[in-house]
């Protein structure tokens, strides 16, 4: 019996949606964390009420997206952006390109994007979008025409008080580019925060592309000095995806003296028995940030070894921490048990809802021997932060210093971390409950819900 079957006020949402099943996951990782709200005698139903509320995106905007590709063929491709709660302000959240996007799958981002930017202190409401487009082996021009074709679109629906993309999977400082140059010559405006993420040349911040991953590794050492009383510096730590976050991950957690086992992507894992260097990391960024090209194409140039069709929880190796980078649902329950049984001491989502339901369930049966579970939505939530900071630096037309950007991202991880430990007494009760709380006060005095 799922949460949803349990609950009665959700059978609607259940059976309106048993299509979507990674978004019902989602709502059933928030409901499992808010069953005593659900169930005070007082507010009770009022907290069901928003519950529900919340769970329906305000808006959904669907569009085809066509373009041509190097041989003049045209291709349609298929485009959303989920515009799922602004009580607490414009809609925010990134654009994911991959052709496993579909509606539920914005849905289930959307979702977890509204607690997540509510745990940042910010004035950012809840969104996402993007497209079942693969840029995977496309060309420069081909993904180039393809960012103004889905622009050209988009643009009537976004601007800085209304609703702010970001990147995602697929979608990086290239693509953004493409995006806001296509917006610029529709719009005719100029130096506006209607996209976050962009190059420092116009209008990015200091930190953004680091932000996801420095953020998740600033959380996590709060949570193991605070918690565990123990320092990060010697720490094993694996990391999966060798994108965006996990790159960052692993040059702050080196930063502070953690060994980085592994990293990873769709195709197999590098380990590095003895941590990754300064060196291997530097090979493996200009591998996907320069030649876009797999970890494979690595392994005789960096210490580690690489396994094909393995993921740093498929193998039997040691780690002290776990921070899943890649993608929802890659931490399963065999997964789980194999970290637990291999000694580890806490997880941290560096995706968005990495650990499927079964493997989030082994991760609480196992409090004891691992207390750290910091959800996605705390835990990646530095990434979204500096985007909300990019955009008050764009209102001022000011750019704030590196140092000064790193420095608020610290506080805020610091104080999603505060949050957590005063509203539950679990890091992933408190994250949820937190978030939901802050956004359902928001509803009920806009008169939104009562």
């Amino acid at each position: 019996m799922t949460s949803c079957d349990r609950f009665p006020f959700l059978s609607v949402l259940a059976k309106n949606y048993q299509h979507q099943p990674v978004f019902l996951q989602a709502v059933e990782e928030m409901v499992i964390n808010l069953e005593p709200l659900f169930s005070d005698p007082t507010h009770g139903e009022f907290y069901q009420r928003a519950f529900v509320a919340m769970t329906e995106p305000e808006r959904t905007i669907s569009f085809r997206v066509p373009w041509e590709d190097d041989d003049g063929t045209m291709h349609w491709s298929r485009g959303w952006r989920v515009e799922f709660n602004s009580a607490l302000g414009p809609y925010k959240g990134g654009l994911r390109f991959h052709p496993t996007v579909d509606e539920g799958i914005l849905k289930f981002l959307g979702f977890e994007q509204i607690f997540k930017n509510a745990l940042t202190g910010l004035a950012m409401g809840g969104g996402k979008g993007g497209s079942d487009f693969d840029p995977k082996g496309r060309s420069e021009n081909e993904i180039r025409r393809f960012c103004q074709s889905f622009m050209t679109e988009l643009h009537r629906h976004i601007g800085p008080s209304t609703d702010v993309p970001a990147g995602d999977i697929g979608v990086g400082g290239r693509e953004i580019g493409y995006m806001y140059g296509q917006y610029k010559r529709l719009a005719n405006r100029h130096g506006e925060g209607v996209l976050t993420g962009k190059s420092m040349l116009f209008g990015g911040s200091h930190i953004r592309p680091e932000a996801t991953g420095f953020g998740l590794v600033y959380i996590s050492q709060i949570a193991i000095e605070q918690r565990l009383g123990k320092s990060i510096n010697g720490a094993r730590a694996a990391i999966s995806g060798s994108g965006n976050v996990a790159q960052y991950a692993a040059q702050k957690l080196m930063q502070l003296g953690a060994k980085v086992i592994t990293i990873s992507d769709s195709n197999g894992v590098l380990i590095f028995e003895d941590g990754m260097t300064e060196e291997d990391w530097k090979e493996i960024i200009h591998a996907k940030q320069v030649r876009r090209d797999r970890l494979s194409s690595v392994e005789g140039d960096v210490t580690g070894r690489y396994v094909a069709n393995e993921t740093p929880w498929s193998v039997d190796v040691e780690y002290d921490f776990a921070y899943p980078c890649a993608t929802q649902n890659e931490v399963t329950k065999a997964g789980a048990e194999r970290l637990i049984k291999n000694g580890l001491k806490g997880l941290f989502e560096g995706a968005n809802l990495p650990t499927n339901a079964e493997g989030q369930q082994v991760l609480r049966d196992n409090a004891d021997s691992c207390p750290l579970y910091i959800p996605g939505k705390a835990s990646n939530a530095g990434g979204v932060g500096v985007s909300g900071l990019e955009m008050a630096q764009n209102a001022m037309r000011l750019q704030w210093k590196p140092e000064e950007v790193d420095g608020k991202l610290k506080e805020m991880m610091a104080g999603i971390y505060s949050q957590m430990e005063s509203s539950g007494d679990t890091l992933e009760k408190g994250a949820n409950r937190a978030g939901f709380l802050k956004v359902a006060q928001a509803m009920k005095e806009l008169g939104w819900v009562s």
